[in-house]
C-alpha cells in the first residue's frame, strides 16, 4: 500500500496560495480547505485550480445544510471544471452549535440529510432530470411551480468524501463516497471506524479497498517529544470541552469508543466550568502522541509505518511552521519520509 500526503491549506491570499503552488512543486499529492465561521471552503479553491496543475484540491469539509443539494453541486461540477478533474468534494454534518447557532439551520436527521445531499448530487452531476422526494429534501418543491430541470452543464464525475465518527455515518460513508474524512484516529484502534465503513460498503458491493481512508495528524519533527506531545495534547482540551455542548460532542463519543471516555469526560467537565488551564493539563499525553505524528525521524517514521499497516491511504497534515519557508522544509522532510517508507512497502 502507497501512503500520500496531503496538506490543509488556506487559499484566501497570496501567501495561501504559494503554499499550495509550492505543495504541488515539492510533490504533494492534495490540499485540503477546512471550513468553519470564517471563510468559506470553495472559493480559494477556484483561485487554487487556476495556478497548479497536478495537486488534488479537496475540502475538508463543506458543511451540508448551508447550501441547497443543487447549489452545492454547482459549485462542485465549476471546480471539477476549473481544476481539469481534481476536485474533491468533502463534505460534513457539522453540529448542532455550528449549524444552528451560525447558519440557522436546524441540525436535525444529519446522517438522512448527508445521504439525501449525496444521491441528488449524483443525479445532478450525472446529467438526470432533478426529482427527488426524501426525508429532508423535496424537488420539486410540491404545491409550488417549481419544474423538473436538468443541469444545464457538461456531466461530470465528482468524488464525494465524508467526514464522519459515529457508526452510522461511517456504514453511509462506506456505502455512498469514495473517500472518508477522518480525525480522532489511532492507528490501534482503527478498526473503531474501518470496521463500520466496511460494513457499509459491503452492503452495495464495494470493499474497504475501494475508500480512501485519510486521516487527519500534526507532524513535529523534534528531540524534545514529552514538551511536544503534552502541548498537543493540551490542544485538544478545546476539541474536549468547546467543539460541542455538554450533551452532544462526536468527538469526544469517538475519542471514547477508542478507550478514553473517563479522561475526555473529565477534560469537557473542567473547561466547562471554566478552567481551560486544568483542563488542557488533564488531557493525556497519550492522546497527543497517538493522535500525531511527533518526535524525531526515526520515530515519525515508524509511525508512518503504522499508518501505511493499518489501513490508512491518505495523511492529511497541518501547517508545519510559521513561514513558508519554514512550511515548506517540514512538508519535504515529510514527504522525504513517506517515500522512503512506500519504497520499504514495495521492496
Amino acid at each position: 500500500m502507497t501512503l500520500r500526503l496531503g496538506v490543509y491549506g488556506s487559499p484566501v491570499d497570496r501567501e495561501g496560495l504559494d503554499d499550495i503552488v509550492e505543495a504541488e512543486r515539492l510533490g504533494i499529492d492534495s490540499v485540503w480547505v477546512p471550513e468553519f465561521w470564517g471563510y468559506d471552503a470553495l472559493t480559494g479553491l477556484g483561485a487554487a485550480a487556476a495556478l497548479t496543475d497536478t495537486i488534488k484540491l479537496g475540502t475538508a469539509i463543506v458543511q451540508l445544510g448551508t447550501r441547497t443539494p443543487a447549489m452545492l453541486a454547482m459549485s462542485a461540477m465549476s471546480l471539477q471544471q476549473l481544476s481539469g478533474g481534481r476536485f474533491l468534494l468533502g463534505i460534513g454534518a457539522s453540529g448542532p452549535q455550528v449549524m444552528e447557532g451560525w447558519h440557522g439551520v436546524p441540525f436535525a436527521k444529519p446522517v438522512q440529510r448527508t445521504r439525501e445531499t449525496i444521491e441528488i448530487l449524483r443525479m445532478i452531476t450525472a446529467g438526470e432530470r432533478l426529482v427527488y422526494d426524501g426525508d429532508v429534501h423535496h424537488l420539486p418543491l410540491p404545491g409550488g411551480e417549481g419544474k423538473a430541470l436538468r443541469v444545464a452543464a457538461q456531466p461530470v464525475h465528482v468524488p464525494v468524501y465524508i467526514a464522519s465518527l459515529g457508526p452510522a455515518n461511517l456504514r453511509l460513508t462506506g456505502a455512498a463516497a469514495e473517500g472518508w474524512i477522518g480525525n480522532s484516529f489511532f492507528c490501534e484502534t482503527a478498526d473503531v471506524f474501518f470496521d463500520e465503513i466496511r460494513v457499509g460498503a459491503e452492503s452495495v458491493g464495494k470493499t474497504l479497498d475501494d475508500i480512501d481512508l485519510t486521516v487527519s495528524v500534526s507532524c513535529e519533527i523534534t528531540d524534545d517529544v514529552e514538551e511536544a506531545g503534552r502541548r498537543h495534547a493540551a490542544g485538544f482540551a478545546f476539541t474536549f470541552g468547546a467543539m460541542g455542548s455538554a450533551t452532544s460532542n462526536f468527538y469526544n463519543d469517538a475519542f471514547a469508543r477508542q478507550g478514553f471516555g473517563d479522561d475526555v469526560a473529565a477534560v469537557q467537565r473542567l473547561w466547562l466550568d471554566g478552567d481551560r488551564d486544568a483542563a488542557a493539563a488533564r488531557v493525556p499525553i497519550e492522546i497527543g502522541l497517538r493522535a500525531n505524528l511527533i518526535g524525531p525521524p526515526d520515530e515519525i517514521r515508524r509511525r508512518l509505518r503504522e499508518y501505511r499497516d493499518c489501513g490508512v491511504n491518505t495523511l492529511r497534515v497541518g501547517p508545519m511552521g510559521d513561514t513558508l519557508d519554514q512550511r515548506l522544509a517540514g512538508l519535504g522532510q515529510l514527504q522525504d519520509l513517506i517515500n522512503e517508507v512506500n519504497a520499504e512497502s514495495v521492496g
